[in-house]
């Protein structure tokens, strides 16, 4: 691998190992406004395909073009910046790394995102790389950082911005370069999987290549299961509890905190794939040799299982399997039956435990007959499948805002959990509504723990039943149809403008008719 770039003065083509003759960039004259049919086409063209396929097949899309969510890139920002000694850098639009930015500072970021800005001209010489390259030899400090993470957003994917081209290291310093276009990455969720599969790929290298680093609280006496997805912090101890009697002991959950902890976490006698989304994570395990186990401890039927499935990965004995479900399951048992939820509710999100939070609320009490994810289906995913559908439920994978909006419009719940929009669509239909991020993911779900946590803040809210309809009642009419935004005075209406109008519609409408007769 080289990290140099050749270029021919005389019509300013970028000359790049392996990709001799392509155009300028792909995406010359495109911005972030291009559609995302577009934009796919100009990265191909530039030589991004094995990235693109990798990511289909990652991150399979559903029928529609794909679900609403914020950009993906925030789920891979936010893993590198939650890592210590860790830096982070972007290369994309402006306006989509200040949003990113923002966002992330809004979610509690405690450090700096590094920007490499560029212009058409940058973009179209190559220049941008030799200022990605530039950014991370400055940045390579090893009293300061274990890794550089390099992002390329939209624009410079779409160019054929070769960041595979940087060095893997400068100064001890570990680069990480990733690609999370917009076109190619469904979620943020999913983006997530990207970088820590990518920095599993970079630890499971370095151990094949020699002794690395023990971990600073020194290795677990007894063997560990990798713990895949983000979660309450909460629940890694009480997994870790329920782990004991089998002899067995939590290791890292994926993403990690800092580097140290990828080889712990490849150190493992089995990976448990809480969130069963990260392909890219559980490829990176695979080939090291890691058994998976799908689902999670939540519940008592998923604790029974899920115990089981862990004492068939790694050969522990019958009754040291009917030990720890004995321990813990009369304690899930008791906390489900005291905490009951009365009430039907539709659940939808994009963070990948929305299949798990359903069981949960399931042996709760609830009635669900609806959940939507973002995320794709995966192997991993079919236990919790199967036994939501045995039980009526509804599961939609690669879920749309549309899809979670009519499935509340047609079940009429008694609470809807979900996205901001459908939250806010809910409440304008007088249905009490929870954010799903931050009042549910935002709770323990594990063990005993979680048996109980979410009956709470759901009944709290399906009692506002009432108060959402005072609230109607107080506010009807103000916001809506003529009334929606900011008026000093009465809206100024135009019927006939209004009907000319439709007649064009109409016009229109039997024009498309006809033509379809043809």
């Amino acid at each position: 691998m080289t990290d140099e770039v050749k270029y021919d003065a005389a019509d300013q083509t970028s000359v790049i190992e392996g990709q001799e003759g392509l155009p300028p960039t792909a995406a010359d004259g495109m911005g972030c406004h291009a559609g995302a049919g577009e934009m796919e086409a100009a990265a191909r063209a530039a030589g991004q395909s094995e990235i693109l396929d990798q990511y289909a097949k990652d991150y399979p899309q559903g029928p529609h073009d794909k679900p609403q969510s914020m950009c993906p890139a925030f789920g891979s920002l936010r893993v590198g910046l939650r890592m210590r000694r860790v830096a982070t850098v972007l290369s994309g639009s402006a306006c989509c790394v200040y949003g990113l930015s923002f966002v992330s500072h809004f979610y509690g970021a405690r450090r700096s995102v590094g920007y490499v800005p560029f212009n058409s001209e940058t973009l179209v010489t190559g220049k941008l790389f030799e200022d990605i390259r530039d950014s991370v030899h400055e940045l390579a400090d090893p009293d300061r950082y274990d890794a550089i993470v390099v992002t390329n957003l939209c624009v410079p994917t779409a160019s054929g911005v070769p960041l595979r081209l940087l060095p893997d290291e400068i100064n001890g310093v570990r680069i990480i370069g990733i690609d999370v276009p917009g076109f190619g990455v469904p979620t943020h969720a999913e983006a997530k999987d990207i970088l820590a599969g990518a920095m599993l790929n970079y630890a499971r290298a370095e151990i094949e290549a020699g002794p690395v680093p023990a971990p600073e609280g020194g290795a677990s006496d007894r063997p560990t299961v990798t713990l895949l997805g983000e979660m309450f912090p909460a629940d890694p101890m009480m997994i870790g509890a329920m782990l004991a009697p089998m002899g067995l002991a939590a290791g890292p959950v994926v993403p990690c905190r800092e580097w140290r902890e990828l080889y712990s976490a490849l150190d493992c006698g089995a990976v448990a794939a809480i969130h069963p989304f990260y392909t890219s994570a559980m490829r990176e395990f695979t080939a090291a040799g890691r058994p998976i186990v799908g689902s999670a401890p939540v519940g008592e039927d998923g604790t029974a299982a899920w115990l089981a499935g862990i004492g068939d990965a790694f050969g522990v004995s019958a009754d040291q399997v009917a030990a720890a479900q004995n321990a813990f399951l009369p304690a899930i048992k008791g906390a489900l039956s005291e905490t009951r939820i009365d009430g039907t509710i539709t659940l939808s999100g994009y963070e990948g435990s929305e299949l798990i939070v359903a069981r949960l609320l399931i042996e709760s009490g609830a009635n669900i007959p609806y959940v939507g994810t973002a995320c794709a289906k995966t192997p991993y995913s079919e236990a919790d499948r199967d036994w939501l559908e045995a039980r009526g439920t509804k599961v939609k994978f690669r879920a749309s805002l549309e899809d979670d909006c009519a499935a509340m419009e047609a079940i009429k719940p008694d609470l809807a959990i979900g996205t901001t929009p459908v939250v806010q669509k809910g409440k304008e239909l007088r249905i009490p509504s929870l954010y799903f991020t931050n009042l549910i993911s935002a709770r323990p779900l594990m063990g005993p723990a979680g048996a109980g946590s979410l009956a709470q803040v759901v009944n709290a809210a399906i009692a506002n039943k009432d108060r959402m309809e005072a609230m109607n009642e107080f506010f009807e009419g103000v916001g809506t149809d003529d009334t929606a935004g900011v008026w000093e005075g009465a809206p100024n209406l135009r019927p006939d403008f209004r009907a000319q109008h439709q007649k064009k519609l109409d016009k229109q409408a039997r024009a498309a008719k006809a033509a379809e007769m043809i």
